[in-house]
């Protein structure tokens, strides 16, 4: 039988049943473990959140959750930026992790499909931890960006990624189309013949490469988009730690959380020891979901909105078979 982790709510919200306890709160850190690990690796706790986010985040509120071995959640609360902070922390190190893109199902009359995050993830099947939104979409329903889910290249652009495969360390990048095959960087992808487990979801822009920032981070050229504090969602990887940031910073609600400009969301990347970075799609789109329950806030008025993707960390010992 799984053991059950506790789930907790976001930032201002009580309780709704007994198997929803309030956050813990924290002067320094809390963690929690239990559960099994994949058979090749041992145990592990989650650990503190880095010395750095918390030097760089004076006088913050912090709340923490184990989501299972290899997976913990930690919320910010920091007044004096007004941020509302989401941060998920997943050890890639662990053969029994692992990432999808969920595509929300074609809707008739349109060339794509939109669906909420939280519905996304409940229709994945058993192994889903967590998700977020993921790629940029146009008005009919299709990612911005690329995107390739269990293998099958369903969208090729000229346009920043992240990807992943069991047995690889994450890439971001550009891929780009060759013949019948996307080529990202250290693999091949045939559009013909489907690998059946790479991954890879769109964003805009880059904002860390080998631990440089990517020129100025679009401020000069959109500044609206980069400069203004929004809701932002977004990944980084530690190659050093082996461990994936996946961050959603509540925004557009002065009562709650201001959002963060990229150079403030950069900034926070590299204070968590990420050396690539990409953002995702942001503003109300913005969700970060665990175990089903939305623990960030989303912006607009009605909650969730519904998008055409997410990532999702899943958990499922049949991707120990990858590994090296």
């Amino acid at each position: 039988m799984e053991e059950e982790y506790p789930l907790l709510l976001p930032f201002g919200q009580e309780p709704v049943s007994d198997r929803l306890p309030a956050f813990l709160l924290l002067a320094g850190v809390l963690a929690l473990s239990g559960g099994c690990a994949p058979p090749d690796h041992p145990p592990l706790l989650p650990g503190p959140p880095p010395e750095a986010l918390l030097a760089a985040s004076p006088g913050a509120e912090v709340r923490a959750l184990s989501a299972g071995p290899g997976v913990s959640y930690y919320g910010l609360r920091v007044p004096e930026g007004r941020w509302a902070v989401h941060l998920l922390r997943v050890d890639l190190g662990r053969c029994d992790l692992g990432l999808r893109v969920l595509s929300s199902p074609r809707e008739e009359g349109m060339a794509g499909g939109r669906n909420r995050v939280t519905e996304l993830l409940s229709e994945a099947g058993p192994g889903v931890v967590a998700g977020v939104n993921g790629d940029f979409f146009t008005p009919e329903g299709l990612t911005v960006g690329t995107e390739v889910v269990g293998g099958e290249v369903r969208r090729v652009r000229p346009r920043p990624a992240f990807a992943w495969r069991p047995g690889r360390a994450p890439w971001m990048g550009t891929p780009h189309a060759e013949g019948d095959s996307v080529l990202i960087l250290g693999w091949r992808l045939s559009r013909d013949s489907p690998d059946g487990a790479s991954q890879a979801v769109g964003g805009f822009p880059l904002l860390l490469q080998e631990g440089v920032r990517v020129g100025d981070l679009m401020v000069s050229e959109n500044p609206s988009f980069s400069a203004a504090r929004h809701p932002r969602t977004a990944l980084g990887f530690d190659p050093h730690g082996g461990r994936l940031w996946i961050i959603v910073v509540d925004g557009r609600q002065p009562d709650h959380s201001d959002g963060m400009t990229l150079p403030e969301l950069t900034t926070l990347l590299e204070s968590l020891g990420a050396t690539e970075a990409l953002n995702l799609d942001g503003g109300g789109s913005s969700v970060m979901v665990l175990e089903g329950i939305p623990v960030s806030r989303p912006s607009d008025a009605q909650g969730e909105r519904r998008v055409v993707n997410a990532l999702a960390i899943v958990r499922d010992r049949a991707l120990c078979r990858y590994t090296p």
